[in-house]
């Protein structure tokens, strides 16, 4: 029981970094447009964004693994 509580955590954490990420992003963009930043600045938010949905695929992808990993087992 305790492993499939581990892996209920896993899934909302995993739902709280998408989540989270993309209202920060959308945030991010509307305040540098708003404060008159450069193209420069908003493209680094862009791209910070992009590694924290990477970041965000990659806990899926484990998450997946150690599902398979305990239907495997039985």
């Amino acid at each position: 029981m305790a492993q499939g509580k581990n892996k209920s955590g896993a899934g909302q954490r995993t739902a709280i970094v998408v989540a989270a990420t993309g209202i920060l992003w959308i945030c991010a963009n509307l305040a540098g447009e708003f404060m008159g930043l450069s193209v420069r600045i908003r493209t680094l938010f862009d791209l910070i964004a992009l590694v924290a949905f990477g970041f965000a695929l990659y806990m899926t992808f484990n998450l997946w693994r150690a599902r398979q990993h305990d239907k495997d087992d039985g």
